[in-house]
């Protein structure tokens, strides 16, 4: 019992000991707390000033040339001969290359053989034959003729000579017989004269006459073709082949193009397309020249929207100064289009803006208080925004504390110097 007593007055004197120091302790945090509430915030601020702010899209593009003339193979064949290097100038209606036409040549003498041949035939169809045979037949229609006429006067001689007794019954039959053997005879040559040959065959000579033509046309052709001209002044900046190289029909052999100005084709994301216009200022970068920016202005606005992988995209394009050639055909570079701009204008950082009840805000600087204004802002960027009114040149906003406690109207705060 006496133990027990003894363990309960110890426990009492060790509350009594922390009892103390747990009031201290309190009373220290209170005092701190409050000490904090009462200090001045120190804050990160930034000062309204009139500045040239502007908006933009910022996309990638490619280049490519204004005007490009490129060739191609017309027909399977082997390059014969090169007339120009990668790089080279050249002018309109220059020799670049040339293809091996020797198998053109022979293909067009065998055509232009089958032409002559089915004119031939078609001449031969629509006269009743060849020449000689018209004439023979000819000829021979017209000895059947002779004969016929022969045979009419002795048969009206017979009827007549029957007539007064002189001739008999039978006579008269076989004059009859006579002229219908002769008759029979002209008939057969009249037709052989001018209708030998039927409808179909002319038809079909006509039809021979053409493939030969079209044959020798396709011949043609691969012969203009086959010695590779530019129709334009520029650069050779692409050579496909190399003397002896086969090349099939289709195959692109070269590239002309004046690459002192060249086109960016570019992709606008579909929710920015509405804010695009002819006339806007283009702004070109490319990584493998740093520091370097080309410009122009758009000249093409989406007139539809178009699936690109992950993105709906309009597409636009520009033309800018390459009077250097730094720029070259199919690289990739940046793209930022100037959609919006203005001078003189007030402008503040974009943390600096704060949003409650659809109304936009910030925190003035006064007197070392924190006073909303209500503000109106126009256009903006990745960094700063328009102000068009609630604050004056030189006012002084709040953008954040720098223990990140949040910012409201009315705290006390300080600007460090």
């Amino acid at each position: 019992m006496a133990l027990q007593t003894q363990e309960a007055e110890a426990v009492n004197s060790k509350k009594r000991l922390w009892l103390p120091i747990l009031i201290i302790v309190g009373t220290v945090a209170l005092v701190g707390v409050y000490s904090l509430r009462s200090r001045p915030l120190t804050i990160r601020y930034a000062t309204v000033t009139r500045t040239t702010i502007s908006s933009s899209i910022s996309t990638n593009g490619k280049i490519e040339p204004v005007q490009n003339f490129e060739a191609h193979a017309p027909a399977a064949s082997s390059v014969k001969k090169l007339y120009v290097e990668q790089g080279d100038r050249v002018k309109p209606g220059q020799l670049l290359l040339s293809l091996d036409d020797s198998g053109a040549r022979s293909d067009a003498a065998k055509a232009d053989a089958q032409i002559k041949g089915a004119q031939a035939d078609l001449s031969a169809i629509r006269a009743g034959g060849t020449h000689e045979e018209v004439i023979t037949n000819q000829a021979e229609l017209a000895r059947a003729n002779s004969e016929l006429q022969a045979a009419q006067r002795n048969l009206e001689a017979m009827k007549r000579l029957q007539q007064t007794g002189a001739a008999s019954p039978a006579e008269v039959q076989d004059a009859e017989a006579r002229v219908r053997t002769e008759q029979a005879q002209a008939n057969l040559l009249q037709q052989k004269t001018s209708g030998r040959f039927s409808q179909a065959d002319q038809q079909r000579a006509e039809a021979n006459l053409e493939q030969a033509k079209a044959a020798y046309s396709a011949t043609q052709d691969f012969l203009a073709k086959s010695n590779i001209r530019s129709p334009q002044a520029g650069e050779v900046y692409w050579l496909a082949v190399k003397p002896g190289n086969f090349v099939n029909a289709g195959d692109l052999l070269v590239q002309v193009a004046d690459l002192s100005r060249v086109v960016v084709r570019a992709f606008v994301d579909e929710p920015d397309i509405a804010k695009l216009a002819k006339g806007q200022t283009v702004q070109v970068t490319w990584d493998a020249v740093p520091g370097r920016t080309w410009q122009g202005t758009l000249t093409e606005v989406p007139t539809t929207v178009i699936v690109r992988g992950s993105r709906s995209v309009g597409e636009v394009t520009c033309v800018v100064d390459n009077a250097d050639r730094k720029l070259l055909p199919n690289i990739n570079v940046s793209v930022t289009i100037i959609t919006a701009k203005d001078a003189n204008v007030l402008a503040v950082p974009r943390e600096a803006i704060h949003q409650s009840d659809g109304k936009r805000f910030v925190l003035e600087v006064v007197n070392d208080s924190l006073v909303r204004r209500d503000v109106e802002t126009a256009i903006s960027n990745l960094t700063d925004i328009e102000i068009k009114s609630g604050v004056s040149d030189g006012a002084k906003l709040a953008l954040g504390a720098y223990n990140n406690q949040a910012l409201r109207e009315g705290m006390k705060v300080t600007i460090p110097k």
